[in-house]
Parts: C-alpha cells; sequence; structure tokens
C-alpha cells in the first residue's frame, strides 16, 4: 500500500505539469489571478507528499503532508460540482462523484502510511 500511495500522489504531481491548463481550469475562480503559481505549488506538494511517504522516518510527515494537500484542494472539487457550466465537457454526475472519491484518496494515503 505504501508504493501505491506514494505512486498516486508522485503521478499526481507530475500532471500538474503535464496537462497545467486541466488543472488551471479547475482552480477556484476566487483564486483565478494565481491559477498558474496554485498548479505549480499544488504539484510539488504532492510530489513532495509521495517521496515523503516511502522512507520509514518520513512517513507519517507524509501521511500529515498529503492529508492537508488533499484538503487544501477540495474547494476545487467543491467548485466543480457547484458550477458544472464551466464544465461541460464533464457529466455532472462525475463533478459530485470527486466529493467523496478525495475520501478514498485519503483511506489510501493513510493505509499506504501506516
Amino acid at each position: 500500500m505504501r508504493y501505491l500511495a506514494s505512486g498516486f500522489w508522485i503521478v499526481a504531481g507530475i500532471m500538474h505539469f503535464v496537462v497545467p491548463r486541466q488543472y488551471e481550469s479547475i482552480v477556484p475562480s476566487s483564486l483565478g489571478k494565481w491559477r498558474k503559481e496554485i498548479v505549480q505549488v499544488s504539484g510539488v506538494a504532492e510530489i513532495a507528499g509521495g517521496l515523503l511517504i516511502l522512507p520509514e522516518g518520513t512517513r507519517r510527515a507524509g501521511r500529515w503532508w498529503s492529508l492537508a494537500t488533499l484538503a487544501a484542494v477540495y474547494p476545487a472539487n467543491i467548485e466543480m460540482a457547484l458550477k458544472p457550466e464551466r464544465y461541460p465537457t464533464i457529466p455532472q454526475a462525475a463533478l459530485w462523484a470527486r466529493l467523496p472519491l478525495q475520501l478514498v484518496f485519503g483511506w489510501l494515503t493513510w493505509r499506504g502510511t501506516e
């Protein structure tokens, strides 16, 4: 589970740099002025969390870092669900499904850092 959790976070973070516009499009409107910077910082945060999960000595810090990252990006998921008109190519049900899916990512992170 540790490698799965770590891999999830590292790949998720890398994707912020591979397809930044996709991530920039989900930054809440109120933070729109800093879209690019927010995407870059959150990508680095996710990669760092994934790397922290690997060594036993930093695993606990990696757990809390990654869970905090999930909490920090949760407003983007809420905004997506509440403003589906901004995402016409994504089914509205999928936008709402993202909300509880974050709990699955949290569980994966917790289990992978025990």
